[in-house]
């Protein structure tokens, strides 16, 4: 899918990257405080550190405020995910991805937040494309996930990995956007530990295996307790 292109009358490509991240440092700020519909481009402008004018120079709109922010913070987690280091396919190494993937989340809980809350807040054209770099964040672990099932690590169908993966990629997200109460109770490494237990203490292979034999008895069984 094609990024979208914001507008800007600023020719130096290394000054429109250097303004726009005091932008989008400046708005996240702002967002998590207030929220996007009730932040103005010159509250943005002004913790940006320069004038409303020179803020029209490098965006149109608020719009595109927001979009630079969500499509940097997208950015900045894939970044950040593509440091794991997976090539075994075991279940060691999908419980290091996770456990590196909730720390990202840690280190970037405000962006996180701010992407959660105001994502719907984009426009049509932008929003599409912001969700798919989403998708390919859950890719990410998709792909480790059918790795360890390859590997005779887990014996899930399609459409369980599938869900597995999106399923711990919003597991990691809900630190930030419940960090109101889970941060009171637990920390990261409590947090991280448990939901470790909870996702993958029901998918060994051998737990699976004998799950779906005790399921196929039980229609067996079933089915010819009706003669």
């Amino acid at each position: 899918m094609k990024k979208r292109e914001v507008l800007t009358s600023i020719k130096d490509e290394k000054l429109i990257v250097e303004r726009r991240n005091q932008m989008i440092k400046g708005a996240v700020t702002l967002f998590k405080e207030k929220g996007f519909h009730r932040t103005t481009t010159r509250e943005i402008a002004k913790a940006a550190g320069f004038s409303i004018g020179t803020l029209y120079e490098y965006i149109q709109s608020k719009e595109d405020v927001l979009y630079l922010v969500c499509d940097n913070i997208y950015d900045e987690v894939r970044v950040r995910l593509e440091e794991m280091v997976v090539d075994r396919y075991t279940i060691a190494e999908l419980q290091q991805a996770i456990q590196h993937y909730f720390k990202v989340v840690d280190e970037l809980q405000d962006e996180v937040l701010v992407m959660y809350q105001e994502a719907k807040s984009l426009s049509k054209d932008a929003l599409p494309y912001v969700l798919k770099k989403e998708l390919d964040m859950v890719e990410m672990f998709k792909v480790i996930i059918e790795g360890c099932v390859e590997n005779n690590q887990f014996a899930l169908t399609d459409k369980e990995i599938s869900l597995f993966a999106h399923h711990l990629f919003v597991q990691g997200q809900m630190w930030a956007f419940r960090r109101w109460w889970l941060q009171k109770h637990y920390s990261l490494e409590e947090y991280t530990n448990m939901q470790l237990d909870f996702l993958l203490k029901n998918f060994s292979f051998q737990q699976l295996c004998e799950g779906r034999q005790f399921e196929y008895k039980q229609k067996t069984a079933s089915f010819f307790n009706r003669f």
